[in-house]
């Protein structure tokens, strides 16, 4: 298996993998659940889309593994070089290639890739039901600090919505 810097001819396999990776593991899946799909979307749509954003707030932190010239999972990471800390957003490996390590050498080489950029700290979240990614974390050395609660609501049409600023 080759770790190899992104090219923009990647991102089409980089959203497939990862839609795929995310089943039952999504915000965005749990919303949809609520309110159906939005503005015409899905949730697989949305989190595709998250990789088209990872890919222009950071093409160069963008690392995908390849096996025999065929992406089978990525990495996308971004800096906050004045705070010190490297931000994973999305991890993702192909199904018939999970359980081999893969993922975590993804995560290895992002951690080297903040190193070599002086971070002092890695940074990476996971949803309570994906079990697979809290224990890699933490095998990694990655350790709980908070836990959230993500509240969506409909905004209702013809509203007037109640302003908390006097004029």
């Amino acid at each position: 298996m080759l770790i190899r810097p992104y090219r923009t001819e990647d991102l089409p396999a980089l959203k497939a993998i990862t839609v795929a990776a995310f089943e039952g593991v999504s915000i965005d899946q749990g919303i949809e659940r609520l309110f159906g799909p939005i503005n015409g979307r899905d949730w697989r749509w949305r989190k595709g889309r998250h990789l088209d954003m990872d890919a222009a707030r950071d093409s160069d932190g963008i690392f995908v593994a390849e096996i025999d010239g065929r992406v089978v999972g990525g990495i996308t990471t971004w800096q906050d070089l004045d705070g010190g800390i490297g931000h994973i957003p999305n991890l993702a490996v192909e199904a018939d290639f999970r359980g081999q390590g893969i993922g975590r050498q993804l995560i290895e080489h992002a951690l080297d890739h903040f190193r070599r950029h002086g971070l002092s700290h890695a940074k990476i979240e996971t949803l309570s039901q994906n079990s697979v990614g809290q224990h890699l974390y933490s095998s990694l050395g990655f350790r709980e600090v908070a836990r959230q609660i993500h509240l969506v609501t409909e905004l209702q049409h013809g509203t007037e919505a109640t302003s908390c600023v006097s004029p």
